[in-house]
């Protein structure tokens, strides 16, 4: 994973490597290119090096071209009638915006859908996953257009070494099928996207993808090939749009990387005839950038070079090139500049989010967001028994959103239940850990009567994974005395060297203690099996982001949802609610928080072992959030901003 690792196989020169065959099973692979070109790189960042012109490539193609045109694909059917669920979100003249032909869509550079072959890299692509399920089931014209990664990132670790290794995807196998192509520039060449399609009842998957488009987030976050991936998702995913014959009711920027797809729309517009500024607003009304980052000046940056590069040569109409290099400064532009200057909707992804996210116009003005906090899709996160439970008990209705009497009925859940279900949810965990296998490389099973700590999000330094183990010795008395242990789990983005030794660092901190050896396991590649394991097997969720820097996050809703006891700071989307809805960490200074932290773990323990108080938090926690949660409550949400 990181260059100073001697067995990751993440190559540490800057010569860009045609991908190689690769077999999947192996732990050794060569590793694909973060370069979109085999030319010779000669300097930093704007004279790296070019996309391949695809045609000239002559290493083994990794999608290859038919002889034959594909065969036709079928069109879109009209969808059932959803006169019913637009009626009750009260927005019943949806019917006659929204259609197959003028769907909603979705613009994000990740998505974290493994049973559609493409993994994310944290909440950003969960959330874009969840919101194109929900429009699913709630038969919403949809279309999530996204890039299909040909490579894919992965650890194991044996005797606390971590070693990286990369798997080749290949489209079809996932359900995938051939469109055509469809091509983007450079100053230098051409590129060859193929446009690839998998239609899921009223929604679908639009992706471009190429055998050089590298993994997710490949390379650094203000370079080359980056910016190279975020050109051909907009411009790419934009011509994907007109060859399949749609044209958006609406575009959704899922973060600021997405913004070259309203920029393509205001160029073709205007490179069509119509004039400037009137294409400038109609793109502007039927744009929405949602935004998950709090703090601007924490975005990359672009150069002018670059973007001359990359950019430029996209773009048809001069009047649109004009605009878009007057918003340089100093030779170096911010894409959420341009963002806020193409879409007029603009929304946080919590109540707290959208009050605190520092962002400025070109003018310095402050930009106001819209607070649309995320939600999960509840049939992909929870219990299935807990969900026909909620059915049946009128907490939540056909849509899965509150009943009006919901908070009567959840009153009325016995400990007897949350018991039951929870004990269902730790039999399914062990039969997912039963493939896992944690620092030592050994399978790990948790006691059937052991009570279970998990923190389970991508570790990132403002997210605090190792905050419990602060006083060792603290922790293992909590759990020895408790009969509980605790599940570490999460990623560390590739490259991220810092964050990498601060997790071999607490691995080392529990391998020498031997009650956190045998109670403390740290579970590699974390992904979505493993994410709803955890949510439906364990007991309590540790959340403890530093406040103020959490957007949102949806592990929590996941675990709320399926009778788990929340320890968390008041950050995020939990801030949308009162702090006395769950057990909150508390103090001025981080070690006021570690603190409270051990405090609240030792009481979640005791309320496991009292009918009373588990009710209490339960009921507590599920009357508060259960709206907040619900990813048919965000949906309509959406929908009522946009229309």
């Amino acid at each position: 994973m990181e260059q100073n690792q001697s067995n990751n196989n993440q190559p540490t020169n800057t010569q860009p490597v045609n991908p190689q065959p690769i077999n999947s099973q192996s732990t050794d692979p060569q590793p694909p290119s973060s370069q979109p070109t085999d030319l010779k790189p000669t300097d930093q960042q704007s004279t790296s090096p070019q996309p391949v012109n695809m045609q000239s490539v002559n290493s083994r193609p990794t999608n290859p071209q038919p002889s034959s045109p594909p065969p036709k694909r079928n069109r879109l059917d009209s969808i059932e009638d959803v006169d019913e669920f637009y009626t009750a979100i009260k927005r019943e003249t949806l019917t006659h915006k929204l259609s197959p032909e003028r769907p909603y869509c979705y613009w994000t550079m990740e998505v974290y859908d493994k049973q559609n072959g493409i993994r994310g890299g944290g909440g950003l692509g969960v959330l874009a996953a969840d919101t194109r399920r929900v429009a699913e089931q709630l038969q919403v014209p949809f279309v999530l257009i996204t890039p299909f990664y040909p490579w894919e990132s992965h650890q194991k670790m044996t005797n606390l070494e971590q070693t990286d290794y990369h798997t080749e995807l290949n489209y079809k196998e996932f359900g995938f099928n051939l469109i055509d192509t469809v091509r983007i520039k450079t100053a230098t060449t051409a590129i060859e996207l193929s446009v690839i399609e998998k239609i899921l009842g009223s929604t679908r998957f639009l992706c471009i993808t190429e055998p050089n488009f590298g993994e997710l987030y490949s390379g650094e976050s203000g370079g080359d090939h980056r910016l190279y991936q975020e050109v051909a998702l907009g411009f790419g995913g934009y011509q994907a749009l007109k060859l399949v014959g749609l044209r958006p009711a609406v575009i959704q920027l899922n973060e600021v990387a997405t913004f070259f797809a309203a920029l393509a729309r205001l160029d073709e517009l205007v490179s069509s005839g119509m004039d400037f500024y009137e294409a400038v607003v109609y793109v502007r009304k039927h744009t929405l950038y949602t935004n998950h980052t709090l703090v601007q000046a924490a975005e990359a940056n672009f150069a002018y070079s670059q973007f001359e590069q990359y950019v430029f040569p996209n773009i048809k109409s001069v009047a649109v090139e004009r605009w878009l290099a007057d918003k340089f400064i100093g030779g170096r532009l911010k894409l959420s500049t341009v963002a806020v200057e193409i879409a007029e909707l603009r929304s946080g992804v919590s109540k707290l989010h959208a009050r605190v996210a520092n962002y400025h116009d070109i003018n310095g003005g402050k930009i106001k967001f819209k607070a649309i906090t995320n939600g999960i899709d509840i049939s992909s996160w929870v219990l299935p028994d807990i969900i026909s439970y909620y059915h049946d008990h009128d907490i939540l209705d056909k849509f899965n959103l509150p009943t009006n009497n919901y908070i009567e009925n959840v009153e009325k859940i016995p400990a007897s239940d949350i018991h039951h279900y929870k004990d269902r949810g730790r039999a399914l965990l062990n039969k997912t850990l039963a493939h896992r296998t944690d620092q030592y490389g050994n399978p790990v099973e948790i006691p059937a009567d052991a009570l279970l700590f998990d923190f389970k999000r991508r570790f990132v330094d403002y997210k605090r994974p190792w905050l419990a183990f602060t006083d060792p010795a603290r922790l293992a008395n909590i759990l020895e005395t408790y009969n509980a242990h605790y599940v570490l789990a999460g990623r560390v983005h590739l490259g991220d060297t810092v964050m990498f030794g601060e997790l071999m660092k607490l691995l080392k901190l529990i391998d020498n203690d031997p009650v956190l050896k045998a109670r403390v396991h740290y579970l590699p590649d974390y992904d979505e099996e493993l994410g709803c394991a955890l949510s439906i097997g364990a007991n309590i969720a540790i959340n403890n982001p530093i406040v103020g820097l959490e957007a949102c996050g949806t592990s929590w809703m996941k675990d709320i949802a399926n009778f788990k006891i929340l320890i968390s700071t008041h950050d995020g989307g939990v801030a949308d609610m009162p702090t006395d809805n769950y057990l909150n960490i508390e103090g001025d200074n981080e070690a006021a928080e570690v603190a409270s932290l051990y405090s609240q773990m030792e009481v979640a323990c005791k309320a496991w072992k009292s009918d009373f108080d588990l009710e209490y938090w339960i009921h507590k926690e599920l009357s508060a959030y259960l709206p907040t949660i619900s990813g048919s409550r965000m949906l309509e949400d959406y929908l009522k901003y946009l229309f």
